[in-house]
């Protein structure tokens, strides 16, 4: 079993009625770049995580032309809400809609292996200058959201974590608090994020940062390829 990832694949049906190259020519048929080395690398028995802004949707039924294009895919799919994402309903409505074939999280942890894959949104940290008094309270309750995942994770007796965010865990990655506290906390070993584009993705905290190996996988900086991780 290998696991892959990915973020930000902003699918919007198929053919897109949102085409990405509105954000550059480098987008131009992003998904078939997406799709190609998925299938070519992915195999039945791998997981693929997918760190939100999966699809521009507005309600669930919209979005499962792109779901369902996921879920067709190789491998066993485990994702997180995005920021983008507001088709995003209750784990059972979701599970339903998509036959079972694609995982959500949501206050809670997969296990895959001996890993235990934990998650969730995130949003951005306090110390981003774009933050405002309106991102308190719900930066508060993704750090609970992430801490009750990992601390399921912990329960269950795992090991070896792996930490799936849409949003990066810190703004300034020398700090101790928030989410680059619980991943100190509960030593997840990896921690993935996407949400980061353009010149963005130049600045982006990666590699070994205070013991756990940080990795954006927003899908233009992988260049439109799912990336393997272990």
């Amino acid at each position: 079993m290998k696991i892959f990832a990915i973020a930000d694949t902003h699918l919007s049906g198929l053919p897109p009625a949102k085409p990405m190259s509105i954000f550059g020519r480098h987008w131009e048929g992003h998904w078939d770049k997406i799709r190609a080395s998925w299938q070519e690398q992915v195999a039945p028995e791998d997981v693929v995580l997918i760190a939100g802004d999966i699809s521009w949707a507005m309600k669930l039924p919209e979005a499962l032309t792109d779901l369902n294009a996921i879920a067709g895919l190789p491998g066993r799919k485990i994702v997180v809400r995005g920021n983008h994402d507001y088709w995003w309903q209750s784990v059972s409505k979701m599970t339903k809609a998509v036959e079972g074939k694609i995982e959500f999280l949501n206050n809670s942890f997969a296990g895959a292996g001996e890993w235990a894959i934990c998650g969730s949104r995130g949003w951005t940290c306090p110390e981003d200058p774009l933050f405002k008094t309106a991102d308190q309270p719900i930066f508060n309750r993704e750090l609970l959201r992430v801490e009750a995942s990992l601390a399921a994770a912990r329960t269950a007796g795992f090991s070896r974590i792996l930490l799936m965010l849409h949003f990066p865990p810190f703004y300034d990655h020398n700090t101790e608090t928030g989410f680059a506290g619980l991943i100190a906390k509960y030593k997840a070993a990896i921690c993935i994020y996407g949400h980061l584009h353009g010149e963005s993705i130049k600045n982006a905290a990666t590699g070994m940062i205070n013991g756990a190996a940080h990795y954006l996988v927003s899908c233009d900086a992988l260049n439109f390829k799912v990336r393997q991780l272990i």
